[in-house]
């Protein structure tokens, strides 16, 4: 069984957690264009390697940051958002 490591709650079964993809900075709405924004809503990286990545703990609801190498899909750490990268 795979496992993950919930910030909050602890290590935890894959299943109870869902990943809502890549932490990447949103452009401002008041200034960009739209094909600016049409490139962020649709277009991804996609490129293997260490990504920074938004999921969810589902029971508790708790978001956070997992470090993962989408390549051998090892997941390096988890951590709170502001708290240190």
């Amino acid at each position: 069984m795979k496992l993950m490591t919930c910030p909050v709650n602890g290590i935890r079964p894959i299943a109870e957690f869902i990943c809502a993809g890549d932490v990447r900075p949103m452009p401002n709405l008041q200034k960009c264009d739209d094909v600016t924004w049409t490139d962020y809503v649709f277009n991804r990286n996609n490129s293997p390697g260490i990504k920074q990545e938004w999921w969810c703990h589902t029971p508790s609801n708790t978001w956070f940051i997992a470090e993962r190498n989408t390549l051998t899909d090892e997941i390096l750490r988890t951590y709170l958002y502001g708290e240190d990268a």
